[in-house]
């Protein structure tokens, strides 16, 4: 049982503090050009990326032990390895289009172990890109990962380059895209005697408050969207979030790559599981050193607050750009289908601990009750027809 309250969270440090102030300043500045109050989106744009104060813009520990969270590459470098596997693939393909360049473009890398992962099996399996591009906004984190390159396979160095903004008139590339999407801003709603309303961030007294107002026209219009197509009810007082920022990230994805394979690896659900109607106060929550909570206003900048990711509204999204849905399938069945259980095997050795440690990471990365199930893997493509190995044991589209 999550403990959703933010009393039992151990106290930041002075310095911590500090800089929450600091970015509380922004936010409240914010507010006062905002008529005193702001959408959370932007709350949460704040909070996550303003530059040196935010969440993932700050020089806080985020990923690991020592962190907030674990991601997959976290875990095992079997992550990166199975997915390099499914890179190799499609890079082979790309290439055979039009035998022009082909590239590899990772955003939000994180500490850098993916990329790793990544760059060290391509190179095994002969499949190393023309550039492997990160695009990461975050100063702090991208000294981290070049850290982690230079000191794990500072012999591929060569292949990579950090970006501020999309490559432009790109002609082949393979996104990758893991845990991503989760840490775009949503749009808080909730619906009160059938009218929607939408959350926001405001002063009270100089402190930080929400409250929940009447939606806008562009709130409205989203969440008619969404009970309309996939026939929800919700009930009084029903509570959930939407991200509004994905159809423009994959526009901007899909104007500048002629032949486009898109990998978005999250924690999520389809529309129906989404909306769910026991699922009445959302998938909004916050994490700080392995805590989770539901007070996004507790020290702002300190926390990651993120949202699942609604798989079907990524589709749509994709389709109404003139993207194919090329697959959509689980964790753990993606992993398995690109030779988990091979390179697991190649890996065995006589150490009873290493292999202890082994099957514990495998069984976090693929049973249901860890990341097996919850979190998914979608292919987006353009331009791209052969068949994705990862879908081929479990393709869950028809879900959608």
């Amino acid at each position: 049982m999550i403990d959703t309250s933010s009393n039992a969270l151990p106290e930041p440090d002075e310095a911590a503090k500090e800089r929450s102030l600091m970015l509380q300043q922004c936010v409240r500045a914010a507010c006062n050009s905002s008529d005193g109050w702001i959408r959370f989106s932007d709350f949460m744009n704040i909070a996550l990326y303003e530059p040196g104060l935010g969440y993932y813009s700050g020089g806080l520990q985020k990923f690991g032990q020592q962190g907030d969270f674990i991601t997959s590459p976290e875990v095992s470098p079997l992550f990166g390895q199975c997915l390099a596997s499914q890179l190799s693939e499609v890079l082979k393909n790309l290439k055979k289009i039009n035998n022009e360049k082909v590239f590899v473009i990772e955003f939000g890398a994180g500490s850098g172990a993916l990329a790793v992962d990544i760059l060290l099996q391509l190179e095994k399996l002969g499949s190393l890109p023309e550039r492997y591009f990160i695009l990461e906004l975050s100063a702090e984190l991208r000294q981290r990962q070049k850290e982690a390159l230079k000191d794990k396979a500072a012999h591929l160095l060569g292949f990579v380059q950090w970006l501020d903004n999309l490559p432009e008139g790109m002609t082949n590339a393979v996104v990758v895209a893991n845990e991503v999407l989760d840490a775009m801003p949503v749009e808080c709603f909730k619906v009160v005697d059938n009218q929607i309303e939408t959350l926001v961030v405001g002063l009270d007294n100089g402190d930080l408050v929400s409250r929940y107002i009447t939606a806008d026209d562009e709130v409205v219009e989203k969440v008619s969207a969404i009970q309309q197509r996939s026939n929800i009810e919700y009930s009084n007082n029903y509570c959930s979030e939407y991200n509004p920022a994905i159809s423009g990230w994959l526009s901007a994805l899909e104007c500048e790559i002629k032949n486009l394979v898109i990998l978005l690896i999250d924690y999520g659900y389809n529309e129906k599981e989404y909306y769910h109607p026991d699922r009445v106060d959302g998938t909004l929550m916050c994490y700080y050193q392995h805590r989770a909570h539901d007070n996004f206003l507790w020290w702002p900048g300190l926390q990651d607050i993120t949202a699942f990711v609604n798989f079907t509204d990524v589709a749509y999204s994709a389709v109404d750009l003139g993207m194919e849905i090329s697959g959509y399938t689980t964790q753990a069945a993606f992993l398995l289908a690109n030779g988990l259980s091979e390179l697991h095997a190649e890996q065995v050795t006589d150490d009873v601990q290493e292999q202890v440690k082994l099957s514990q990471q495998i069984k976090t990365l693929t049973l249901p009750s860890e990341m097996g199930d919850r979190f998914k893997v979608m292919a987006l493509t353009k331009n791209y027809d052969e068949p994705i190995t990862g879908f081929s044991m479990l393709d869950l589209r028809n879900r959608l």
